[in-house]
């Protein structure tokens, strides 16, 4: 069984984040962080955290505003932006 970690967009990933992920993750980071600079700054609040899991025995990095940077089986990172298209409500 592997443990996951926190850190917080823009500091380097722990150690226990696979190096392959780490250029993926630097990628997202910056993006994450500039739409954040360009916030006005009553608005900006705290930068996103990333959360490592594992599946199946591959990392999955989740940030915080749903993108995800996962290696495949194959060993390809990807990266993945949740949708909101995909979660409905059945109420409404």
């Amino acid at each position: 069984m592997q443990l996951g970690t926190r850190w917080t967009a823009g500091d380097p990933p722990p150690a226990s984040v696979p190096a392959e992920l780490h250029a993926a993750i630097a990628e997202v980071d910056a993006a994450a962080l500039a739409e954040l600079a360009a916030l006005p700054e009553a608005e900006r609040g705290y930068a996103p955290r990333w959360t490592l899991t594992w599946l199946e025995r591959r990392p999955i990095a989740e940030l915080d505003t749903g993108v995800y940077v996962r290696m495949l089986a194959s060993g390809e990172v990807i990266v993945e932006i949740e949708s909101d298209e995909e979660w409905t409500d059945d109420e409404a």
